[in-house]
């Protein structure tokens, strides 16, 4: 056994390099500031009852100039630079009231009047649709925020739930009901326009609120994601050897149909260094073995959705991968690892990483306050390994979560690469999820997208073809 730190990996931003998003987008700028053709002004369309819209208009312009942060811990907590031109992100929200549909309060009432749930749901989904339909249709607009009502957040949302106060897991080992969701739902059914939403609760947009996070927190995290969704380019991007062949990542998650009867298999991300890439949904899958829970492919099954996906990064991206790491959130079988082989072979990639990425059953602890460092290596043998993304990290100064921290257990099943380049790619894949600015996320961007487009998939027909930007999902 070997134990080691690995250092918290750079990311590449406009004029310059830095650990954390929120520091290097404030003093070098967003990195596709060097992409010509970027949006400098963004069309922020929306739809919300008449005061909803007022008080976003009055965040937006909030967001124009610098926050302060409230915290003693700076490091933890900077000061928000401004959303300008001027500033960190280069651009401007434009946001006008013709970009806007006001709800009618007679629409609210009669949503909040239905007694079943699905059918309050549905009712406000199809009153949200309509307006996002013409916003698309009939305005010139790059993203649309959906407000939700205070009034009516808890009868058609079930996202409080979502968040609860345990530690995150990889995999939800509950039984899911047949149950509406209102996010996943209208995000699913307006895919087909072809423009992101962003649904914000009407709570979110105000001021100072005890139980939010502090204001420059959330304008880093709401104007971030918003401007991800709406330029469709990168705020940073993972530093690169150019001496070495570049890298598709991928990640494999599974999903059920919302009656339970199909079994998907959800490619998530399939994408390069910058985080350019595609989202691509798989075939119904039977489980292989009824009394085992955990599903696997076939190898016929592996071989065409990795070769599919790999022919996908070629068109999306106009070049071929010098190597494919693959990750799973289950462990491999020997037919998966055949297709797999045989896909990578068929498609001329030269050097193919197999890893699986699960929850780690141990916790540990070292001497002091803390626990053990985000980048703590444990190397078990040369195919098992423990990895904490999670814990105390020096660039805060502190452990900036409630619980003892969960370190994940990586299994390298097959690699070209070393063990340590192979988890310090795991490591720098966390922090490559632009919906969320503190940068020590605990999964991978792979595994993590794989869960969130599984979510979103189910509610996608099969007959329509969901769309293959991570900023449609998240």
């Amino acid at each position: 056994m070997r134990l080691n730190k690995i250092q918290e990996p750079l990311l590449q931003f406009g004029r310059g390099v830095a650990i954390c998003p929120r520091v290097g987008i404030t003093q070098y700028d967003v990195y596709d500031t060097l992409i010509p053709g970027r949006r400098e002004k963004i069309n922020v369309g929306a739809v919300g009852t008449s005061e909803c819209l007022e008080k976003l208009g009055n965040w937006l312009k909030i967001c124009s100039e610098p926050i302060a942060g409230v915290s003693s811990n700076i490091q933890l907590h900077p000061d928000f630079c401004g959303f300008n031109k001027e500033n960190g992100f280069k651009a401007e929200f434009a946001y006008f009231d013709n970009l806007t549909r006001s709800l009618a309060n007679s629409d609210i009432k009669t949503i909040k009047n239905i007694k079943n749930r699905d059918e309050r749901v549905n009712a406000a989904i199809d009153l949200y649709y309509r307006n996002i339909e013409f916003l698309v249709r009939h305005r010139n607009v790059d993203v649309v925020v959906c407000i939700i009502p205070t009034e009516i957040f808890s009868i058609i949302s079930k996202e409080s739930t979502l968040h609860s106060e345990s530690e995150e897991k990889i995999e939800d080992n509950s039984e899911e009901i047949l149950e509406l969701n209102f996010r996943r739902s209208l995000k699913a059914r307006t895919m087909h326009f072809g423009k992101p939403l962003q649904l914000v609760r009407e709570i979110t947009l105000q001021t100072n609120v005890k139980t939010q996070q502090d204001d420059a927190t959330k304008a880093w995290n709401f104007c971030t994601a918003l401007y991800y969704k709406a330029n469709r380019t990168v705020p940073w991007k993972l530093i690169t050897n150019p001496d070495r062949p570049s890298i598709c990542y991928a990640g494999i998650g599974f999903y059920r149909s919302r009656d339970r009867k199909t079994l998907h298999t959800s490619i998530a991300q399939v994408f390069d260094e910058l985080g350019n890439g595609v989202i691509l949904r798989g075939v119904p899958i039977e489980l292989l073995n009824k009394k085992d829970r955990v599903p696997h492919l076939s190898e016929e099954q592996a071989f065409n959705l990795l070769k599919r996906a790999l022919a996908e990064y070629e068109t999306a991206l106009n070049t071929s991968p010098g190597r494919i790491v693959l990750h799973k959130s289950s462990n491999y079988t020997e037919g998966e690892l055949e297709g797999f082989r045989q896909a990578t072979k068929d498609m001329r990639v030269r050097s193919a990483d197999f890893v699986t990425i699960q929850d780690a059953s141990i916790r540990l602890i070292r001497n002091g306050i803390y626990p053990p460092y985000r980048g703590m290596h444990i190397e078990l043998d040369k195919e098992n390994h423990i990895l904490y993304t999670r814990g105390f990290v020096e660039q805060y100064r502190t452990y900036p979560g409630k619980y003892i921290p969960q370190p994940l257990e990586i299994k390298i099943v097959e690699s070209d690469e070393s063990p340590n380049i192979i988890c310090s790619e795991i490591l720098g894949l966390s922090k490559m999820n632009w919906n969320n600015t503190q940068f020590d996320r605990k999964y991978p961007i792979t595994i993590e997208c794989a869960r969130k487009v599984g979510e979103i998939m189910k509610y996608i027909p099969e007959h329509e073809d969901p769309q293959i930007s991570y900023s449609f999902y998240m």
